[in-house]
């Protein structure tokens, strides 16, 4: 609990509710009881109010709607940039999303720029029954997400960011208000016997394709992401975003590229303060690294019951990505089913560990072996493994003499650095 709540909260429970003091008064915060806490007689409708609110505060009473809870999350934003929120599925994140933004909506004006499964509605598809050829995906142009779109070359700002995770390229009719995407693949009448030229070529440019469900959410993301950093750069179209508020951005991503989707977005958004900003997540390792990321957050467990929400801090450390991520890996290493990305999340895992312990580089925590006593093979590995334009939707397997690689260095690590050796029993962690 920050200083500055815990205060709040002293001075509320003094002033407002007869308490059963003792020596350590931080525990009493923590262990209402209705028998032990009285409101005192004769509040006004004002400190009731106050106090009320307190209590919730620290989850002692239920907010009852989603309502309140959207007009808590403004009232912290009031003193802090970043709130992320970690919450199961089904507890209402998206409903609190909405919320949030129509507090600050009106018939003339809104404040929030918003990505949630609403974003991607924006976004439908037009796949030609007629003649089955011209597949494009249209643009809701009712929406004031996309304000002024054809003047601020979109494909330009859009495209970067999208081709961190695939290889399909597009093009935006303004127009008509839609996208067409298109991609290389082999061309089946490329005669290798004859000299290339634009009709000879080894590969062709495949038009009008419908991309698959997933490459269209990473393409919707992508899109967010360049209106974002519109905002942040205060562009005169977007000069009306005062909140930025995301919820779960990529769902069924494997853990490295939750990693690399969640490091790039808190690193968008940290460069600036000017906009206050709401991530919430079911993702427990992309909200973790969210957290690590962007330290000054206020980070929340949000809950559902019967009886109402609580919003919970987490503390400092939320949950424990890398004890996840070492699980992730000891697993996949047991069964051989080792993949190009694991080679990232080891390296992720080295490199924070090297941090932890004050070492310069990942390569320190690498074993020193009697064969490479420089360290060059394994750290050379590492380094070139990790740093693959690997796809999200087709992850590749590593061949055999990588997997010795991988499964050399990991154990090696595992035994250098002492963990849990129960972390690794998967057997207990499903009975569990």
């Amino acid at each position: 609990m920050n200083i500055e709540l815990f205060q709040e909260i002293k001075k509320e429970i003094i002033d407002n509710i007869k308490i059963k003091l003792d020596k350590n008064f931080l525990l009493s915060v923590y262990t209402l009881e209705d028998d032990i806490y009285k409101l005192q007689d004769g509040l006004s409708s004002e400190q009731l109010e106050k106090t009320i609110k307190t209590l919730k505060k620290i989850s002692y009473l239920k907010y009852q709607s989603i309502d309140e809870l959207s007009e808590r999350l403004r009232e912290e934003l009031e003193k802090k940039s970043y709130i992320l929120l970690y919450a199961y599925n089904r507890t209402g994140k998206t409903r609190l999303s909405m919320a949030f933004k129509d507090i600050g909506k009106t018939e003339d004006s809104r404040d929030t720029l918003y990505f949630n499964a609403f974003t991607e509605d924006l976004f439908f598809w037009d796949n030609d029954l007629e003649y089955d050829s011209q597949r494009v995906l249209k643009i809701n142009s009712d929406s004031a997400f996309f304000n002024g779109l054809n003047e601020l070359e979109m494909e330009n700002r859009i495209r970067p960011l999208y081709q961190r995770y695939s290889d399909i390229d597009f093009t935006i009719d303004y127009t008509n208000w839609s996208i067409n995407f298109s991609k290389e693949v082999p061309n089946p009448d490329y005669d290798s016997s004859i000299e290339i030229s634009e009709e000879n070529t080894v590969n062709k440019i495949e038009d009008n394709i419908k991309i698959s469900r997933g490459e269209e959410s990473i393409f919707t993301w992508c899109f967010f992401l360049a209106v974002a950093q519109l905002a942040i750069d205060e562009q005169e179209a977007y000069d009306w975003v005062k909140f930025i508020y995301v919820d779960d951005p990529i769902s069924s991503l494997d853990d490295n590229n939750a990693i690399a989707v969640a490091s790039h977005l808190a690193q968008i958004l940290k460069k600036q303060e000017k906009i206050k900003v709401i991530v919430s997540s079911h993702h427990s390792l992309f909200f973790n690294v969210m957290h690590n990321e962007l330290k000054k957050a206020l980070p929340y467990f949000l809950t559902k019951n019967d009886d109402g929400y609580t919003l919970k801090d987490t503390g400092d450390t939320p949950f424990f990505n890398h004890v996840s991520m070492l699980q992730v890996l000891d697993k996949a290493d047991k069964s051989g089913e080792l993949y190009t990305y694991h080679f990232n999340i080891l390296r992720n895992i080295l490199e924070k560990t090297a941090s932890f312990l004050g070492l310069k580089n990942f390569s320190d925590c690498i074993r020193i072996e009697t064969d490479d006593l420089d360290k060059v093979i394994h750290t050379r590995m590492v380094n070139i493994l990790s740093h693959g334009n690997y796809s999200l939707f087709d992850p590749m397997e590593m061949v055999g003499e990588n997997k010795e690689y991988f499964s050399k260095i990991f154990n090696n690590f595992k035994d250098d650095y002492k963990f849990n050796r129960e972390l690794f029993n998967h057997e207990i962690i499903q009975e569990r």
